[in-house]
């Protein structure tokens, strides 16, 4: 018996390659660079896209994973977000969004951010909802896909871990 491929999806189908902010004073800290909450804010906003683009269906983050920022973005600044999904498992899928600030003159760019953000999507009853599986096309993304079930078996069992803290009476 063969498997459907009905409700097989490409990554390309639902992946962002170039969203574009340019930096202004208003995003800036005390420090002259780019208010982390900004990047962050933006980040979860194309994920969304990327998952709801995936699974057809309202999504809702439940958690975000190894937020790294790597290197400071600064005023005038041009932030290029790429998103993709990198697995999906039942209701839920992660979103990985890698941000690179880009010199606009110089052309210079420099990767600031890479995050992990799981995302379940839900029914017209707010309900989880399967979503469809995920067809890794390149090996990067086949690299993406292996990893991405590593880090979900460190979230499970973390998760396993922070329940039996609450249970005995951790306010975790």
């Amino acid at each position: 018996m063969t498997e459907s491929t009905e409700n097989i999806k490409p990554v390309s189908a639902s992946k962002i390659d170039a969203h574009i902010y340019k930096v202004f004073p208003n995003d800036l800290n005390s420090h002259n660079t780019v208010f982390g909450g900004v990047i962050m804010g933006i980040a979860d906003r194309l994920a969304l896209v990327v998952a709801e683009r995936h699974s057809g269906h309202t999504c809702v983050t439940v958690s975000v994973d190894d937020m790294h920022f790597l290197r400071a973005a600064r005023g005038g600044d041009t932030l290029v977000f790429r998103s993709s999904t990198n697995r999906a498992w039942g209701s839920s899928m992660e979103i990985g969004v890698q941000v690179m600030a880009e010199d606009s003159y110089t052309g210079d760019t420099r990767h600031i951010l890479s995050a992990y953000f799981t995302f379940v999507a839900l029914d017209s009853d707010n309900k989880p909802t399967e979503v469809p599986q995920l067809q890794p096309e390149t090996e990067e993304e086949e690299l993406r896909y292996a990893a991405a079930g590593l880090r979900r078996s460190h979230r499970l069992e973390s998760a396993k871990k922070l329940k039996a803290l609450r249970d005995k009476g951790s306010d975790l």
